[in-house]
């Protein structure tokens, strides 16, 4: 995507249509050699131009997902002012209607967590261990969900908001969010081709005799156990990577790097060679000194959905990882 040449105006996402056109790439998308409509010899239109030519030009340029640019045809939400092509990119919500805002009172208690980044397409939060991404039962209230719909609603910018990825409910770290379709679809997009990194910070049971490695077992649900996954020979690829950072005679401090993202992933994992995480009391982890799974997200890296540019969001370790990490006197390897 062309940085520069696009800023968010109310409702609009605005385009600098002389801008952009002097600057677009020759990249042909794909999918618009299916819509004969979206021929790649299309001169840039003018402005005042109908929104079917405009949509055309957009298709045969790649600039956004065909099927957005599809809906906002639809929809009537292509427009000029002036100079300027306005595309209907921040359509705000009805708070008394959508799920994500109608249970939400002015008097509404919440544990706000920190924003590590924010702008007008994506939100990334700073989960705290012992808050649910989303609930699990219908009123369910003190999720990460909830917090993402109140802060947006304090900002008096209700959109339509929604979690791109999850944390274990006892699991902290960054959780991002989109704030729009088109933020959505690009991230999910990121999501299955693997452009979204994850790394966390782990604490297991035991000296581990590798100082790397590389776990490919695939997991699935333990039918003897609902709450529970397995390594299972019939179950979906999951793939971690890990390196070990510190270490003493009974446990060790190490950074883990997701390829896939399943369920209990890292916990399936590091239980299944012999290493579960302390606190992990569903995988065979110790509670003695950590009544949680000692998981901890460092760092998310991802695409901008705008710009494709990469955003880093660090997450600062939580008071009970740098307490735990002192008490057991790491020794750096």
């Amino acid at each position: 995507m062309i940085d520069g040449q696009m800023k968010r105006n109310g409702q609009w996402l605005e385009l600098d249509w002389l801008a952009l056109g002097a600057a677009s790439s020759d990249t042909i998308n794909p999918e618009s050699e299916k819509d004969p409509a979206a021929s790649p010899e299309l001169a840039q239109p003018r402005a005042g131009s109908h929104p079917h030519v405009v949509r055309q030009w957009l298709l045969a340029r790649s600039f956004f997902p065909q099927k957005w640019i599809n809906r906002l045809f639809s929809i009537g939400g292509i427009q000029w002012s002036g100079e300027h092509l306005q595309l209907l990119a921040f359509p705000p919500v009805d708070p008394r209607s959508d799920a994500s805002y109608r249970h939400l009172r002015r008097d509404t208690k919440l544990n706000m967590p920190d924003v590590l980044y924010e702008d007008d397409f994506c939100i990334v939060f700073d989960k705290p261990a012992g808050m649910a991404v989303h609930g699990s039962s219908p009123g369910q209230s003190g999720t990460l969900d909830e917090a993402a719909a109140w802060h947006l609603l304090s900002q008096g910018d209700p959109l339509n908001i929604r979690h791109i990825h999850r944390l274990d409910d006892d699991t902290s770290g960054p959780v991002l969010y989109a704030k729009n379709d088109l933020a959505q679809w690009k991230l999910d997009e990121a999501m299955r081709a693997k452009a979204i990194d994850r790394q966390y910070m782990a604490v297991v049971q035991g000296r581990m005799s590798k100082l790397s490695g590389t776990i490919n077992m695939p997991i699935g649900k333990d039918r003897h156990h609902p709450a529970r996954r397995r390594v299972s020979e019939n179950g979906d690829l999951a793939i971690s990577h890990y390196e070990v950072v510190a270490a003493n005679s009974r446990s060790s401090l190490i950074r883990v790097k997701l390829e896939t993202g399943r369920t209990h992933q890292i916990r399936v994992h590091l239980s299944h060679i012999g290493h579960p995480l302390l606190g992990d009391g569903l995988y065979g982890g110790s509670t003695a000194q950590l009544k949680h799974q000692a998981l901890h997200g460092e760092k998310l890296v991802f695409p901008h959905p705008l710009t494709d540019s990469l955003i880093e969001a660090a997450s600062p370790w939580p008071q009970w990882l740098m307490q735990l990490s002192e008490e057991m006197e790491f020794r750096s390897k």
